[in-house]
C-alpha cells in the first residue's frame, strides 16, 4: 500500500448521489427497488445490497482496493475506483458483472457523475490531477491538473461545475464543465475530504478531517458562508433529496451529525458503527445508508427518527457507498432485472 493512502484513509470517502431532474420527483413509485453498492478496500469486492429487503443480493470482485462509488443517472452502470490499481472498474448492474476496466491517474479515489450521464470524473490523489472518462467509450479524454492530493469530486446539478477536495492542500478546485480547466481555488478547513451539492445548486458541504468541521461554500461566489463544528474527523458528507439536512459521517467518534440547512447548526447527532465512511440515501430520502468500515457494516438510519433501524454484514472495510434510483416502468430502459432510474 502507498504510504500516502493512510492519509487518505484518515479523510475517509462519499460519494455523491447523482439528483433526478425536477420531473423525475413526479414519477411513479419505482417498480424495481434500489440497490446499495458498497466498495469493501480490504477484499477488493463490491456489496450490493437491496434496500426493499436490506439484504447483500450479490458480491462484485473489482480491482485492488476499491474506495469510491458513482452510479450513472439511468442506473444502468456503477463506476468504482481502484485506489491500488490506477484504475475504475466499470459494473453493469443489470448483470452485476464487471464489463470493463479503464486506466486512468495515479491512486484514483473519488469519482462523480455528470447528471446527462456523459461523463465521469475521478480525483487522482497521488497525481494531483482529475481524469475525464467519457461513459460512452470508457476511455479518458482529458486529465485536469488540480491541488495537493485531490480526493472528493461532485457535480452541480446543472452540470456546469465540478468541485473538487484538495486534501493535502486545505482547498476545493472548481471546474468548467465546459473547457474542463480549473477556473477558481477556494481555501477551506484542514484536510478537506469529501464534498456533496445541495440539490438546488446553491450551495457545497465540505468535511474538514482534521478541523473537526464542515464548511459551506456558496456556488454564486465561490466563497465560504458558514463554518460548523462536526463531530471527531469528519467524513463523508450527502445531502437530503429534499435539501433541508446534511448528514456528515464522523470517523473516530462513530456518529452521524445532522445538519439542519436553512440554520446551518446541527440539530441531532446519531451513533452508529466504527469508523463511519460514506453516506448515501434512498430515492424518497426516509433512509441513510453509511458504511462502517472496521465493523464490516453497513447501518441504515430512518431519518424520519434518525435512529439505526438496522445493520447489514457486507465486506471487509466497507468505505464508498452510492443508491440507485430504481426502476420507473414508464422510463426508458426499465426493463426486467433493470434499475433504470
Amino acid at each position: 500500500m502507498r504510504a500516502w493512502v493512510g492519509l487518505a484513509v484518515l479523510t475517509g470517502l462519499t460519494v455523491p448521489l447523482a439528483m433526478a431532474s425536477p420531473a423525475a420527483a413526479h414519477d411513479h413509485p419505482a417498480h424495481h427497488p434500489a440497490h446499495a453498492y458498497v466498495a469493501n478496500v480490504e477484499d477488493d469486492t463490491v456489496s450490493v445490497i437491496s434496500t426493499k429487503t436490506n439484504t447483500v443480493t450479490t458480491t462484485i470482485r473489482v480491482g485492488d482496493r476499491p474506495l469510491g462509488v458513482a452510479i450513472t443517472p439511468n442506473g444502468r452502470h456503477a463506476y468504482v475506483t481502484n485506489n491500488n490499481g490506477d484504475s475504475v472498474s466499470v459494473i453493469d448492474t443489470r448483470t452485476n458483472a464487471v464489463t470493463t476496466t479503464v486506466p486512468v491517474g495515479d491512486g484514483p479515489v473519488g469519482v462523480a457523475v455528470t447528471p446527462n450521464g456523459e461523463r465521469v470524473y475521478v480525483t487522482n490523489f497521488g497525481g494531483d490531477s482529475v481524469s475525464v472518462i467519457s461513459t460512452k467509450t470508457n476511455t479518458v479524454t482529458t486529465t485536469i491538473r488540480v491541488g495537493d492530493g485531490p480526493f472528493g469530486v461532485a457535480v452541480t446539478p446543472n452540470g456546469e461545475r465540478v468541485y473538487v477536495t484538495n486534501d493535502l492542500a486545505d482547498s476545493v478546485s472548481v471546474i468548467s464543465t465546459r473547457t474542463n480547466a480549473v477556473t477558481t481555488t477556494i481555501p477551506v478547513g484542514d484536510g478537506p475530504g469529501n464534498l456533496a451539492v445541495t440539490p438546488n445548486g446553491q450551495h457545497v458541504y465540505v468535511t474538514n478531517a482534521s478541523g473537526d468541521n464542515v464548511s459551506v461554500i456558496s456556488t454564486r461566489t465561490n466563497t465560504i458562508t458558514a463554518t460548523i463544528p462536526a463531530g471527531d474527523l469528519p467524513n463523508g458528507v450527502a445531502i437530503t433529496p429534499n435539501g433541508q439536512r446534511a448528514y456528515v459521517t464522523n470517523l473516530n467518534s462513530g456518529t452521524v451529525s445532522v445538519i439542519d440547512t436553512r440554520t446551518n447548526t446541527v440539530t441531532t447527532t446519531i451513533r452508529v458503527g466504527t469508523w463511519p465512511r460514506g453516506v448515501a440515501f434512498t430515492p424518497d430520502g426516509g433512509r441513510a445508508y453509511v458504511p462502517n468500515q472496521l465493523d464490516n457494516t453497513v447501518s441504515v438510519i430512518d431519518t424520519r427518527t434518525n435512529t439505526v433501524t438496522t445493520t447489514i454484514a457486507v465486506g471487509d472495510g466497507p468505505t464508498g457507498i452510492a443508491i440507485t434510483q430504481g426502476c420507473r416502468s414508464h422510463l426508458r430502459g426499465c426493463g426486467e432485472g433493470g434499475t433504470g432510474r
